[in-house]
């Protein structure tokens, strides 16, 4: 066009609309998304035009015709980018990228034909500055060597588009890959229904295209559609289902025998890979191959030939490949027949085929689930034959790897996660073969939901992680970590005895989480191999983290879960190495107002004090309470808290007396009144409170001084405790309210106290009478025993003439023979102190006077104590027949025992009853069972031994009988006896005449 210098507007005008055409295109170019770059770089060239137009603008060049050409082809060039960019902006982004080339090339074009524009500028004619007119050279240079091409990601996805039509790529997966490479290069969501929009309107674009006569392009795009629809997104089930049928139904009901043309005129075989030869002939690629690498000619026409030579024969290849898939639908249809069948044989076939078919190829795949044969599939894993199941499991995997929808395809079919759960529990084939099943459904995170809710599943998982297969333990917990995203899941996998998520949960979930954890583990019964491994595995940390948290409730469930895994000895002793028994005092002490919280902590208490009483003696000792102030404080919580907490606090001392720390503490509570205040809640109406109570106050009483006893326990004590043994029917409390009369102070008044309270027909009948056999039947008989020595005491006639009376002695004979060793302590103890006062009630041999030959003979005296002696009335030990069993206890190995049967026996030789005790020491063999026990490991024992044998052997024939028998084991005593011992057992060798006099070295 030219301008007319008359109708035109003027040259200036012109230009400066120009410009704004030029500046609009650099405006609206940067918003668009495909082939940015490109557009960029369009973009820079027009924005380094602009100046050098101003400047033009402002000479006088109207009379120029290469400007006016100039303009011109601006004004086009610009309508023409402005056009590319509306159509970038607008059409569908699939449809751009497929031309992203093309748009790259126009882009290239409209910068190369402003370029030769701008090249025809005569600059030497124009008034410009030297600089503006090297700038334009500059530009016309760039310009002229401007290469648009599309960008590198766009390039390699139409590559793989050109790859995937030329060798008939129809594998889902790689379309599925193709087109989340297109979504996230034309910058959209990878969301199947975004996707799938997106595709739509891509194919509506390709219509309107061939609407507009554009047959080639409209082709190509065919072409494209076609592979991308093998994509998930891009078709429905629907869309893929009624194509599948309208192929199928068209084909017959048996395979189609192969055309002669598909078979290599070598093998006879169909070709898989046909190449055709200059002559025209077709051979499989290997077979010819194979024949030229021997042969220079053509099998069939013997002209020369040799493998370059070669060339894909792309359309036959095409129809082979049509031919069996139009065989292999028919193959595929027809099996469900043979799946049914009732021979075993015939199924397993059919799967086996069926397997390779899926093996092969993605679209065999895609039909056999359009033929519906999962259904039939699912329904074989309750056959009985396990390769049956085996086979059915592998062919489900195969097609579930396929794709969610033929996961969603599985699961929809009735009972088919009950039946693949059932066979996880299988042997263990066939367990591994579910399990990789369920692996590969549990990846989609629809399918999660309903897999972790069938019934067992959670177990048998749980069960195959412990698998010797280390495929099938792999893969069980490959399903269980799926299976994790859910609390419900991970609670149900504790319950199975798997714990790795519930202790992630319980260390880094939320609080409500966190809570929900821990409230599981507080409510679960264990067994101690679980407890233990939970401690392994760390959980006391996070426990104790939510012990120390602000929310009650929190603390709660803490102290709880705390609370079940401490009933485990090795865990109680690890929360004491921890610390954790200062935030449970720390609870005690500060929220005293919550009382069931207070509880839970006191019952944990009680669990950690039983584990430092079962210790083992290579560690280090652990002791609960690490200060004097805890103990004292802890206690002094009894008097101030509720019934509940008072038991379990009483229980927990009570437990840590039996501990290696239980002197100190014992000695510490004794001197803080501790006997005062359990005295008086001895008075309790609340049973459970006042059994821990008399259990605890038993404990402190064995350490407690006199003085303290006598101060705090008076008669009013002596009668709850009587009434406590009388009426309770616990066996524990009544074992202990014996235990603390056992250990009252052996005087007149605590004896005349129980006489008055009936104690002594309570101690009787309770042992006459109850014949105890529980758990606490050797502590019963014990203490009942301890609590009678109160009757015998020598200083208090009256209470041993009243013992006598009742048939104490014999009972105090049996229990020798056959009760524990402090049950015969106690007893031997009783029957020492009764014999003590039998000289004195010891009735005299009546002296005969006249006529004594017409008197009756008179009465045989005792020979020891030289009168007329009774059971009943001067608890002569000999009347009783108490000596032998003595003597027996003289051999029992607890050496209390012994020194209180060789205290009993002791009386029978004091004072002037020596002569005579002693022959019967002799007779009843107790010598022997003394001379033995100098080998014992008790000092106070051998000591008293020896002490004894000096003044038996006074007696000479006693010293004849029985020194040549001791003298090696004294002599062994005056070498590696205590300084006490060493002069003892000197002085009876100098006795015996082995020494002729006592050396001053002893």
């Amino acid at each position: 066009m030219v301008l007319d210098a008359i109708s035109s507007p003027p040259f200036a005008d012109v230009l400066s609309q120009t410009i704004e055409g030029i500046i609009e295109v650099v405006h609206t170019s940067r918003y668009v998304l495909i082939e940015n770059k490109s557009f960029a770089q369009l973009s820079s060239y027009l924005d380094r035009l602009i100046p050098l137009l101003k400047e033009l603008n402002q000479k006088d060049a109207r009379d120029s015709e290469a400007l006016k050409i100039l303009i011109e082809v601006l004004n086009r060039e610009t309508k023409l980018a402005q056009e590319l960019i509306t159509e970038c902006s607008e059409k569908n982004k699939f449809y751009l990228l497929m031309n992203c080339r093309l748009i790259a090339k126009r882009m290239q074009n409209i910068t190369r034909e402003i370029g030769q524009a701008l090249c025809c500028i005569p600059l030497a004619s124009l008034d410009i500055s030297s600089g503006i007119e090297a700038e334009i050279t500059q530009l016309v240079n760039s310009m002229h060597a401007a290469e648009f091409r599309a960008a590198v990601v766009e390039e390699k996805i139409l590559e793989r588009i050109e790859l995937g039509i030329q060798e008939r790529n129809v594998d889902r997966s790689y379309a599925n890959n193709l087109l989340v490479s297109i979504a996230e290069a034309i910058g959209i969501s990878t969301e199947q229904a975004v996707l799938k929009k997106e595709f739509e309107e891509f194919k509506k674009e390709i219509e309107n295209e061939r609407l507009r006569k554009d047959h080639a392009e409209a082709m190509q795009m065919e072409q494209i559609i076609a592979l991308l629809e093998r994509a998930d997104a891009a078709s429905t089930r629907e869309d893929k289902e009624k194509k599948y049928f309208t192929i199928r139904k068209s084909l017959a009901s048996h395979p189609f025998e192969p055309l002669e043309a598909f078979c290599c005129p070598i093998t006879k075989e169909v070709m898989k890979d046909p190449v055709e030869t200059p002559s025209g002939h077709t051979f499989e690629r290997s077979a010819i191959e194979k024949w030229l690498a021997e042969k220079n000619f053509c099998p069939l026409t013997s002209t020369p030939l040799d493998t370059s030579m070669l060339r894909p024969n792309k359309t036959l290849r095409q129809s082979i490949e049509e031919w069996r898939d139009r065989n292999t639908m028919i193959t595929i249809a027809s099996m469900k027949s043979r799946l049914s069948s009732e021979e075993e044989g015939e199924v397993l076939d059919c799967l086996q085929e069926l397997k390779d078919l899926c093996e092969k190829r993605e679209i065999h795949r895609e039909w056999v689930v359009l033929e519906d044969h999962i259904p039939m599939l699912v329904k074989l894993l309750s056959a009985k034959s396990r390769e049956i199941i085996s086979r059915s499991l592998l062919v489900l995997h195969i097609l579930a790897k396929d794709s969610d929808e033929c996961k969603e395809s599985i699961v929809k079919v009735d009972n088919a996660m009950e039946s693949i759960v059932r066979s996880l529990g299988r042997r263990i084939g066939v367990g591994k073969l579910a399990v990789g099943l369920l692996l590969e459904l549990a990846k989609s995170e629809s399918i999660r939901d309903c897999i972790g809710e069938v019934q067992g599943c959670i177990f048998y998982l749980v069960n195959l992680t412990r698998s010797d297969d280390n495929q099938a333990s792999r893969d069980a917990r490959d399903v269980l970590k799926n299976l994790s995203f859910s609390d419900d899941n991970v609670i149900q996998m504790v319950k199975a005895n798997y714990f790795k998520y519930l202790l992630q949960r319980l260390s880094s979930g939320s609080d409500y989480v966190k809570m929900r954890m821990a409230a599981t583990l507080g409510e679960m019964e264990f067994t101690d191999h679980n407890k233990s491994s939970l401690f392994e595995e760390g959980v006391l940390d996070s426990l104790l983290n939510l012990v120390s948290h602000g929310n009650l409730e929190m603390k709660m469930v803490a102290v709880k879960a705390i609370l079940n895994l401490s009933s485990l000895t090795k865990n109680g002793q690890e929360m004491i190495r921890q610390g954790a028994v200062r935030p449970l005092l720390d609870i005690l002490y500060c929220h005293t107002s919550q009382r069931n919280l207070c509880e839970l902590v006191a019952e944990t208490i009680v669990h950690l004090a039983l584990s430092t009483v079962r210790q083992d003696s290579s560690e280090m000792e652990l002791s609960l309470l690490e200060s004097n102030k805890d103990i004292r404080q802890l206690f002094s919580l009894i008097n101030l808290t509720w019934p509940a907490v008072q038991q379990r606090l009483l229980q927990a001392f009570y437990t840590i007396c039996q501990s290696p720390s239980a002197t100190a503490v014992q000695e510490l509570l004794n001197e803080c009144c501790a006997v005062q205040i359990l005295v008086q809640l001895c008075e309790l109406d609340n049973h459970e409170v006042r059994v821990n109570v008399v259990k605890l106050l038993c404990c402190l009483i064995e350490k407690c001084n006199e003085a303290t006893i006598t101060e705090h326990v008076g008669q009013k004590t002596v009668q709850t405790l009587l009434r406590i043994i009388e009426d309770s029917e616990n066996e524990e409390e009544v074992a202990s309210a014996l235990g603390i009369i056992a250990n009252l102070p052996m005087s007149t008044l605590v004896s005349d106290w129980l006489l008055e309270g009936d104690g002594l027909r309570i101690m009787l009948r309770f042992l006459r009478s109850k014949k105890p056999n529980g758990p606490c039947k050797d502590q019963l008989i014990e203490n009942a025993v301890g609590a009678l020595c109160h009757f015998t005491v020598p200083a208090n006639r009256m209470s041993q003439q009243k013992a006598a009376e009742a048939d104490v002695i014999p009972l105090l004979v049996q229990l020798l023979e056959s009760g524990t060793s402090l049950t015969k302590r106690r007893a031997a103890i009783s029957l020492s102190q009764l014999s003590e006062s039998s000289s004195d009630l010891c009735r005299p041999i009546p002296k005969h006077r006249m006529f004594w030959c017409f008197s009756a003979l008179p009465e045989a005296g005792c020979p020891v104590h030289r009168g007329i002696c009774a059971v009943r009335t001067s608890f002569c030990l000999l009347e009783a027949g108490a000596v032998g069993h003595l003597v027996k206890v003289l051999g029992e190995p607890d050496p209390g025992a012994c020194e209180a049967s060789l205290d009993a026996l002791l009386t029978l030789v004091e004072g002037d009853r020596l002569q005579g005790g002693s022959k019967v020491l002799d007779e009843e063999r107790a010598i022997p069972s003394m001379i033995k026990l100098l080998g014992s490991s008790s000092p106070r024992l051998q000591e008293k031994i020896l002490t004894s044998l000096e003044k038996i052997f006074q007696v000479l024939e006693i010293k004849q009988k029985y020194g040549p028998s001791v003298q090696m084991s004294l002599v062994d005593l005056t070498q590696r006896g205590s300084t006490q011992i060493r002069p003892l057992a000197a002085r009876i060798l100098a006795q015996l005449n082995v020494l002729h006099e006592l050396p001053s070295y002893f």
